[in-house]
């Protein structure tokens, strides 16, 4: 064999080694969907992310004592309560620039665009996300719209959709087999309501 021909000759072994075609895509889609989590190691990869998110931050009551502050553990995920009495509201963090405001459980908030009040996300059907299927969930976090909708509200500061929506379709499902395992909790969460609304709820 020539030397001159060596070169052709590895790239001709090279492509019949890596496959190519139909045969090797599918090949791949095995892999992939081999490779997907179900069941419990579904949930604890969810867990695990929301955890770490910090979605406990906004989305579940706390409870204050002289020690600091807890999480309210009946109500994990349930979002702002609905019947919670909420201090006078401050017009200058209506303001761009100035402070953001935060409810007394820090499941609300006051910023330039209103008051925006943290979600139920246990599966109650009724008030949580029972209801929604997995593309629903998967479509509002990645379009930062309620419930997915074109034409929906846009899911309101201080949640970050704009990077959680950056994730990866097997940890968003991941989160949302998590959100179904929880108890769920009947808590009607209030809609936002825009800035030229907060002062005449006053």
């Amino acid at each position: 064999m020539k030397w001159a021909m060596l070169p052709a000759v590895i790239s001709a072994c090279m492509i019949s080694c890596s496959g190519s075609g139909p045969e090797a895509e599918k090949n791949e889609d095995d892999i992939i969907a081999a490779s997907r989590l179900e069941g419990k190691e579904q949930v604890d990869r969810g867990h695990y992310l929301v955890t770490t998110g910090g979605c406990n931050d906004c989305h579940t009551p706390k409870v204050f004592s002289q020690m600091g502050m807890s999480l309210d553990s009946t109500r994990m995920y349930s979002g702002h309560r609905a019947n919670a009495m909420l201090p006078p509201v401050n017009p200058d963090a209506l303001k761009p620039g100035n402070w953001i405001n935060m409810g007394p459980e820090i499941t609300c908030f006051v910023g330039p665009w209103g008051i925006s009040y943290a979600a139920n996300l246990t599966p109650d059907s009724t008030t949580g996300i029972g209801a929604w299927s997995e593309n629903t969930f998967m479509k509002a976090l990645r379009t930062g719209k309620h419930m997915g909708q074109e034409n929906g509200r846009p899911i309101m500061p201080p949640m970050p959709v704009e990077y959680i929506g950056k994730m990866s379709d097997e940890d968003l499902r991941a989160i949302y087999a998590y959100l179904r395992s929880v108890p769920p909790v009947s808590n009607k969460v209030p809609t936002p309501v825009p800035p030229n609304e907060v002062m005449a709820k006053k």
